[in-house]
């Protein structure tokens, strides 16, 4: 009984408190897509990604209410970095629905106004100030809806004359310059800060957080990611701040506590209290729980150790590479210039590779698909209505002695027929991902290496029974000057139980330095005389690399390598098994030239479908 009255006191005392409306409430992910639509509409930058916002800590004076309930504590701003656009991922400040909706593309339309334009180096009002006033005059359509969201957060704001003094004076300066931007106004000090403005940017942005969902990165680990099929993953969305620290050495420090009249100490022990305390092992719920999250790097483990050696293997054991190194250009969006030779390609040969057959349990759909793949191959057909051929058509000739016996005569009347080749003129180059995130196991039997490695097999299977030219290529890299371009099959070679032998010995090897790998398969296939040239890329997942190349460096420069491609005359068309990849690949490769595979298992028997669909 107490703790049902428990449970309903809490429930009433919140709600009485909560200054929000659930019933208008907006998530981010209703209008993340509209957000984005809306933000490179207005002109911002086509890279950055829209990400939920992190909660700030706010002192400002709470209500008696809110005290006993403990809410008011926290807020969410809007902010923008290098990288991503902050947003809060749910909005219900207002009764209305669509209010809140225009909140979130005010926010958005603010953001795109440059920092440098809005006053850098000035207080956080004025800077906000000047982003309204440079926002309105850009954009005046947007001056109606910024009336409505103003009147209508005035209205929520504390009362000036309930407050004391010094609060007072700071709650008028902040109206003043809601309500006219081009108003300098100075906060007077304080016992609280003013309540939050929900029409402005965050007052001091974080240098950096993270998703606690997700581990940071670390140069000198590769990059682990355990994709299982038809596997619960927990995952949490909403970003937590986060601060890195030394792992404790257990030397040093004490710990006291009271057990009733008892004094004790001790000192640190390391030890896994997720087993202890937590019943449940429920480490997603305690992180929930948390607002700020510390992370070390620890050497060891609680259960044992594990060594790895992730240099590039010995000479004798490596691949064989083929020449002293390619240069490649790369871009850098932030210095907006293309740096010539920046990457240095290695094209490389296994060394390990033996010729085999096609491996016993693809021959039945190879077959299949053969069998397929066969009507395009080119056939020599009759073409009738011909003013000069090889023989007369008959059909034609008939119409016209026809047509001359009751004096209709038109001497131009094709009446002869000749026998042509229709060909498919096209070359195609497939770009394999084998990043070390390939030697992830999709189900008890696959990993990801093995599902592309049977695409390569029925890939080339249907394109040799189609007679197109082709050629097959992957990579891998460590930095950008070592970018490992694998030679499969050239446009030049046969399809034969050599190049079987080299689909074979695909390993999975290191990161995914993307741009330079399409900009050298784009020198290759340009090279090629046909009318029709698709570059098809095959991945797993998007850019990244040891250096730089992250985030938003090496999204930009692959998508400019993309349209590098595309000014040649080229069509790149990828193909990835990437469940986030709708994030990012519309802005690489536009919305028509990508498709996602949601289940990796069906990637062989859909790669050959899906180019069937690309070029007939």
């Amino acid at each position: 009984m107490e703790e049902f009255i428990g449970k309903i006191w809490d429930r009433f005392i919140t709600n009485s408190a909560d200054r929000h409306y659930p019933e208008a409430i907006v998530h981010l992910d209703e209008i993340r897509r509209t957000a984005g639509i809306f933000f490179r509409a207005l002109g911002g930058e086509g890279g950055l990604r829209i990400e939920n916002a992190t909660d700030s800590e706010i002192h400002a004076r709470r209500s008696i209410l809110q005290r006993i309930a403990g809410t008011g504590k926290k807020t969410q701003y809007a902010w923008r970095d290098e990288e991503t656009l902050r947003l809060p991922d749910s909005i219900a400040l207002f009764p209305s629905k669509e209010l809140n909706r225009d909140l979130y593309l005010w926010l958005t339309a603010l953001s795109v106004v440059p920092a440098v334009v809005a006053g850098e180096g000035h207080d956080w009002i004025s800077r906000n100030q000047a982003r309204t006033l440079k926002t309105l005059e850009i954009w005046p359509g947007l001056k109606s809806r910024y009336q409505n969201l103003l009147l209508a957060h005035l209205q929520q704001r504390p009362n000036p004359d309930a407050l004391p003094a010094g609060e007072a004076s700071q709650e008028k300066a902040i109206r003043l310059a809601l309500s006219d931007p081009t108003e300098t106004v100075r906060l007077e000090y304080a016992k609280h800060p003013p309540q939050p403005v929900s029409l402005w940017l965050h007052p001091s942005p974080p240098a950096q957080e993270f998703n606690s969902g997700a581990a940071p990165q670390d140069p000198d680990l590769p990059e682990q990611q355990d994709k299982e099929n038809n596997k619960k993953q927990d995952k949490q969305q909403k970003r937590k701040k986060g601060n890195r620290t030394e792992m404790p050495d257990g030397k040093g420090g004490l710990m006291s506590f009271r057990l009733e009249t008892l004094w004790s100490w001790a000192e640190y022990t390391k030890v896994d209290r997720t087993s202890v305390d937590d019943d449940d092992d429920n480490a997603m719920q305690t992180a929930e729980d948390m607002d700020n999250i510390t992370l070390a790097q620890d050497s060891e483990t609680t259960a044992g150790k594990i060594k790895l050696d992730l240099d590039l293997p010995a000479s004798q054991y490596d691949d064989i590479v083929l020449g002293e190194g390619i240069p490649i250009d790369e871009w850098d969006y932030k210095q907006q210039n293309l740096q010539k030779d920046h990457c240095r390609l290695q094209v490389m040969t296994s060394r390990h590779a033996q010729a085999m057959d096609l491996p016993e349990r693809l021959r039945p759909q190879a077959h299949k698909i053969r069998r397929q793949f066969e009507a395009l191959r080119p056939q020599r057909h009759w073409v009738s209505r011909q003013n000069e051929g090889t023989e007369l058509d008959l059909e034609n000739y008939i119409n016209f002695l026809s047509d001359r016996k009751h004096g209709h005569v038109n001497s131009d009347t094709p009446v002869y027929r000749d026998i042509r080749n229709l060909s498919r003129d096209l070359s195609c180059l497939l770009l394999a991902d084998l990043s070390l995130s390939t030697d992830a196991h999709i189900n008890n039997n696959a990993r990801v290496i093995d599902v592309i490695r049977d695409s390569l097999y029925l890939f080339s299977e249907a394109l040799t029974a189609t007679g197109d030219r082709f050629a097959l290529y992957s990579f891998s890299t460590r930095n950008r000057n070592h970018v490992r371009f694998y030679n499969i099959k050239a446009f030049n070679d046969n399809y034969n139980n050599d190049i079987r032998g080299h689909i074979d010995a695909i390993r999975p090897g290191y990161y995914t330095r993307m741009g330079a790998a399409i900009r050298y398969a784009t020198q290759l296939l340009a090279k090629e005389t046909s009318g029709q040239k698709l570059l098809l890329i095959l991945t797993d997942g998007k850019p990244n690399d040891l250096d730089k190349y992250e985030g938003r460096y090496g999204i930009e420069d692959t998508r400019m390598a993309v349209l590098e491609a595309e000014k040649l005359g080229l069509r790149p068309f990828c193909v990835t098994i990437d469940e986030k990849a709708e994030d990012y690949l519309p802005y690489l490769f536009g919305s028509r030239s990508y498709v996602l595979i949601r289940n990796a298992e069906e990637l062989p028997r859909k790669l050959p479908l899906l180019y069937l669909r690309l070029t007939n």
